[in-house]
Protein backbone atom coordinates (compact mmCIF):
# COMPACT_ATOMS: atom_id res chain seq x y z
CA UNK A 1 0.00 0.00 0.00
CA UNK A 2 1.86 3.70 -0.65
CA UNK A 3 1.90 6.46 1.95
CA UNK A 4 -1.05 8.20 0.13
CA UNK A 5 -3.48 5.46 0.21
CA UNK A 6 -2.41 4.89 4.00
CA UNK A 7 -3.04 8.58 4.72
CA UNK A 8 -6.49 8.42 2.70
CA UNK A 9 -7.53 5.40 5.04
CA UNK A 10 -6.38 6.58 7.93
CA UNK A 11 -7.99 10.37 7.42
CA UNK A 12 -11.18 8.31 6.77
CA UNK A 13 -10.89 6.06 10.01
CA UNK A 14 -10.89 9.04 11.51
CA UNK A 15 -13.62 10.98 10.13
CA UNK A 16 -16.46 7.85 10.31
CA UNK A 17 -14.92 7.48 14.30
CA UNK A 18 -15.71 11.06 14.84
CA UNK A 19 -19.08 10.68 12.61
CA UNK A 20 -20.30 8.00 14.76
CA UNK A 21 -19.47 9.74 18.08
CA UNK A 22 -21.52 12.86 16.61
CA UNK A 23 -24.33 10.52 15.82
CA UNK A 24 -24.20 8.51 18.97
CA UNK A 25 -24.50 11.71 21.09
CA UNK A 26 -27.09 13.41 19.27
CA UNK A 27 -29.20 10.43 19.72
CA UNK A 28 -28.61 10.61 23.39
CA UNK A 29 -29.00 14.40 23.78
CA UNK A 30 -32.38 14.10 21.72
CA UNK A 31 -34.06 11.26 23.01
CA UNK A 32 -35.93 12.94 26.16
CA UNK A 33 -36.81 15.43 23.92
CA UNK A 34 -37.93 12.85 21.28
CA UNK A 35 -40.00 10.96 24.36
CA UNK A 36 -41.61 14.29 25.74
CA UNK A 37 -42.62 14.67 22.14
CA UNK A 38 -44.15 11.07 21.84
CA UNK A 39 -46.04 11.34 24.87
CA UNK A 40 -47.35 15.13 23.72
CA UNK A 41 -48.61 13.51 20.44
CA UNK A 42 -50.08 10.54 22.07
CA UNK A 43 -52.27 12.81 24.50
CA UNK A 44 -52.98 15.42 21.66
CA UNK A 45 -55.14 11.89 19.76
CA UNK A 46 -56.49 11.32 23.19
CA UNK A 47 -58.02 14.84 23.27
CA UNK A 48 -58.85 15.06 19.93
CA UNK A 49 -61.13 11.64 19.38
CA UNK A 50 -62.66 13.69 22.83
CA UNK A 51 -62.98 16.76 20.98
CA UNK A 52 -60.88 18.83 23.86
CA UNK A 53 -58.24 20.06 21.89
CA UNK A 54 -59.08 23.28 20.96
CA UNK A 55 -56.21 26.16 19.45
CA UNK A 56 -54.35 26.97 21.99
CA UNK A 57 -54.63 24.43 24.22
CA UNK A 58 -52.25 23.44 26.58
CA UNK A 59 -52.44 19.19 26.11
CA UNK A 60 -51.41 18.48 29.38
CA UNK A 61 -53.23 21.07 31.14
CA UNK A 62 -56.23 19.84 29.32
CA UNK A 63 -54.91 16.12 29.83
CA UNK A 64 -55.55 16.14 33.71
CA UNK A 65 -59.13 15.40 33.15
CA UNK A 66 -58.18 12.57 31.65
CA UNK A 67 -57.73 9.03 34.01
CA UNK A 68 -56.51 6.52 32.48
CA UNK A 69 -56.87 2.98 33.89
CA UNK A 70 -56.03 -0.80 32.59
CA UNK A 71 -58.96 -3.10 32.23
CA UNK A 72 -59.18 -6.35 31.53
CA UNK A 73 -61.02 -7.09 28.42
CA UNK A 74 -61.82 -10.96 29.95
CA UNK A 75 -63.54 -9.51 33.06
CA UNK A 76 -64.77 -6.11 31.64
CA UNK A 77 -63.14 -4.78 35.45
CA UNK A 78 -60.22 -2.80 36.51
CA UNK A 79 -56.93 -5.17 36.49
CA UNK A 80 -56.04 -5.59 39.97
CA UNK A 81 -52.40 -4.88 40.95
CA UNK A 82 -52.15 -2.90 37.48
CA UNK A 83 -50.57 0.65 37.49
CA UNK A 84 -51.60 2.27 34.78
CA UNK A 85 -48.99 5.63 34.94
CA UNK A 86 -46.73 2.12 34.36
CA UNK A 87 -48.27 0.20 31.94
CA UNK A 88 -46.85 -0.26 28.73
CA UNK A 89 -49.51 -0.90 25.90
CA UNK A 90 -47.01 -1.79 23.42
CA UNK A 91 -45.64 -3.95 25.53
CA UNK A 92 -47.98 -5.45 26.95
CA UNK A 93 -49.51 -6.51 23.47
CA UNK A 94 -46.01 -8.67 23.43
CA UNK A 95 -46.04 -10.17 26.18
CA UNK A 96 -47.56 -13.88 25.87
CA UNK A 97 -48.78 -13.71 29.66
CA UNK A 98 -51.07 -11.18 28.03
CA UNK A 99 -51.47 -12.14 24.63
CA UNK A 100 -54.51 -14.27 23.04
CA UNK A 101 -54.88 -15.70 19.62
CA UNK A 102 -58.13 -15.03 17.68
CA UNK A 103 -59.80 -17.51 16.02
CA UNK A 104 -60.15 -16.22 12.21
CA UNK A 105 -63.94 -17.01 12.91
CA UNK A 106 -63.75 -13.76 15.13
CA UNK A 107 -61.05 -12.27 13.67
CA UNK A 108 -62.79 -10.08 11.94
CA UNK A 109 -60.41 -6.90 12.52
CA UNK A 110 -57.49 -8.98 11.02
CA UNK A 111 -55.36 -8.46 14.12
CA UNK A 112 -54.75 -11.85 14.20
CA UNK A 113 -53.85 -11.61 18.42
CA UNK A 114 -54.70 -8.97 21.27
CA UNK A 115 -53.69 -8.40 25.19
CA UNK A 116 -56.20 -9.05 27.46
CA UNK A 117 -55.07 -5.99 29.52
CA UNK A 118 -55.91 -2.70 27.66
CA UNK A 119 -55.13 1.19 28.72
CA UNK A 120 -58.48 3.32 28.50
CA UNK A 121 -59.69 6.61 29.50
CA UNK A 122 -61.91 7.99 31.56
CA UNK A 123 -62.47 11.74 30.67
CA UNK A 124 -64.70 13.45 34.11
CA UNK A 125 -66.35 16.93 34.06
CA UNK A 126 -66.53 18.30 37.30
CA UNK A 127 -65.18 14.67 38.95
CA UNK A 128 -67.76 12.57 37.05
CA UNK A 129 -67.60 10.57 34.14
CA UNK A 130 -68.42 12.78 30.73
CA UNK A 131 -66.65 9.84 28.17
CA UNK A 132 -64.55 6.78 27.97
CA UNK A 133 -62.04 7.00 24.99
CA UNK A 134 -61.16 3.50 23.63
CA UNK A 135 -58.19 2.30 21.63
CA UNK A 136 -59.15 0.42 18.42
CA UNK A 137 -57.49 -0.72 15.59
CA UNK A 138 -57.53 -3.05 12.53
CA UNK A 139 -56.67 -4.00 9.01
CA UNK A 140 -57.26 -1.42 6.02
CA UNK A 141 -56.64 -2.69 2.74
CA UNK A 142 -52.46 -1.64 2.75
CA UNK A 143 -52.16 -1.52 7.11
CA UNK A 144 -53.30 -1.64 10.10
CA UNK A 145 -54.98 1.61 10.84
CA UNK A 146 -55.28 2.53 15.05
CA UNK A 147 -57.03 5.24 16.81
CA UNK A 148 -59.03 6.16 19.43
CA UNK A 149 -63.26 6.15 19.70
CA UNK A 150 -64.50 8.34 22.32
CA UNK A 151 -68.30 7.22 23.48
CA UNK A 152 -70.54 9.28 25.85
CA UNK A 153 -70.95 8.35 29.66
CA UNK A 154 -74.10 6.17 28.15
CA UNK A 155 -71.20 4.04 26.42
CA UNK A 156 -73.79 3.83 23.32
CA UNK A 157 -73.27 7.06 21.69
CA UNK A 158 -70.27 7.99 19.77
CA UNK A 159 -68.90 11.18 21.00
CA UNK A 160 -66.04 11.56 18.19
CA UNK A 161 -62.71 9.53 16.69
CA UNK A 162 -59.76 9.73 14.95
CA UNK A 163 -57.17 7.73 13.03
CA UNK A 164 -53.92 8.91 14.59
CA UNK A 165 -51.79 6.19 12.27
CA UNK A 166 -52.49 4.21 8.99
CA UNK A 167 -50.99 3.77 5.24
CA UNK A 168 -53.72 3.40 3.16
CA UNK A 169 -53.98 4.82 -0.40
CA UNK A 170 -53.77 8.99 -0.12
CA UNK A 171 -57.43 10.05 -1.82
CA UNK A 172 -59.06 7.25 -1.36
CA UNK A 173 -58.58 5.10 1.74
CA UNK A 174 -56.58 7.67 3.30
CA UNK A 175 -59.71 9.54 3.64
CA UNK A 176 -60.02 7.66 6.99
CA UNK A 177 -58.29 10.90 9.01
CA UNK A 178 -60.57 13.86 6.51
CA UNK A 179 -62.12 15.54 9.34
CA UNK A 180 -65.37 15.72 7.45
CA UNK A 181 -65.69 12.47 6.82
CA UNK A 182 -64.94 12.14 10.76
CA UNK A 183 -67.61 15.22 11.50
CA UNK A 184 -70.38 12.41 10.47
CA UNK A 185 -69.15 10.08 13.59
CA UNK A 186 -70.86 11.82 16.63
CA UNK A 187 -74.19 11.12 17.63
CA UNK A 188 -74.35 7.94 16.09
CA UNK A 189 -75.21 4.50 17.78
CA UNK A 190 -72.78 1.51 18.50
CA UNK A 191 -75.64 -0.98 19.63
CA UNK A 192 -78.21 -2.33 18.30
CA UNK A 193 -81.61 -2.76 20.72
CA UNK A 194 -80.35 -6.20 21.00
CA UNK A 195 -77.32 -5.05 22.38
CA UNK A 196 -75.04 -6.33 18.95
CA UNK A 197 -72.42 -4.36 17.69
CA UNK A 198 -74.29 -1.94 14.83
CA UNK A 199 -71.86 -0.02 13.22
CA UNK A 200 -72.66 0.11 9.37
CA UNK A 201 -70.04 1.70 6.65
CA UNK A 202 -72.42 1.83 3.59
CA UNK A 203 -71.39 1.62 0.02
CA UNK A 204 -72.23 5.50 -1.13
CA UNK A 205 -73.78 8.32 1.37
CA UNK A 206 -76.27 7.69 4.15
CA UNK A 207 -79.62 9.13 3.19
CA UNK A 208 -82.19 10.77 5.40
CA UNK A 209 -84.78 8.66 6.44
CA UNK A 210 -83.06 5.39 5.63
CA UNK A 211 -83.81 2.90 7.91
CA UNK A 212 -81.39 2.87 11.09
CA UNK A 213 -79.39 5.42 9.99
CA UNK A 214 -78.17 5.72 13.61
CA UNK A 215 -76.06 3.31 12.87
CA UNK A 216 -74.78 4.44 9.23
CA UNK A 217 -71.97 6.05 8.04
CA UNK A 218 -70.93 7.01 4.26
CA UNK A 219 -68.74 4.82 2.64
CA UNK A 220 -64.95 6.02 1.50
CA UNK A 221 -65.20 6.79 -2.48
CA UNK A 222 -63.29 3.99 -4.53
CA UNK A 223 -62.00 2.41 -1.15
CA UNK A 224 -64.46 0.09 -0.44
CA UNK A 225 -62.04 -2.29 0.94
CA UNK A 226 -60.65 0.06 3.43
CA UNK A 227 -64.49 0.77 4.26
CA UNK A 228 -65.25 -2.90 5.08
CA UNK A 229 -61.33 -2.58 7.51
CA UNK A 230 -63.38 0.42 9.51
CA UNK A 231 -66.56 -1.30 9.99
CA UNK A 232 -64.94 -4.54 11.16
CA UNK A 233 -62.51 -2.81 13.67
CA UNK A 234 -65.06 -1.35 15.04
CA UNK A 235 -67.01 -4.34 15.23
CA UNK A 236 -64.63 -6.33 16.62
CA UNK A 237 -63.97 -3.90 19.23
CA UNK A 238 -67.55 -3.49 20.58
CA UNK A 239 -67.85 -6.96 20.35
CA UNK A 240 -67.60 -9.70 23.32
CA UNK A 241 -63.81 -10.27 22.16
CA UNK A 242 -63.03 -6.48 23.03
CA UNK A 243 -64.81 -4.40 24.94
CA UNK A 244 -68.09 -5.15 25.74
CA UNK A 245 -67.84 -6.37 28.79
CA UNK A 246 -66.47 -3.25 30.04
CA UNK A 247 -68.63 -1.02 28.54
CA UNK A 248 -71.61 -3.25 30.33
CA UNK A 249 -69.99 -2.66 33.43
CA UNK A 250 -70.01 1.34 32.14
CA UNK A 251 -73.31 1.49 32.18
CA UNK A 252 -74.15 -0.44 35.12
CA UNK A 253 -72.19 1.95 37.49
CA UNK A 254 -69.92 -0.34 37.85
CA UNK A 255 -67.01 1.60 36.32
CA UNK A 256 -67.40 5.25 36.96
Amino acid sequence: MSETAGKTLTVAAVLCGVCSVLVAGAVVVLKPKQVINADLDFKKNVLMSAGLLKPGTDINEAFKEVEPVVINLETGKVAEGVDPKTFDQTKADKNPDFVESISKKNDIAGIKRRAKLQKVYLVKKDGALDQIVLHVYGKGLWSTMKGFLSLDKDALTVRGFNFYSHAETPGLGGEVDNPKWIAQWPGKKIYNEEMKPAIDVVKGNVEPGMPNAEYKIDGLSGATLTSVGVENTFLFWLSENGYAKFLTNVRTGEIQ
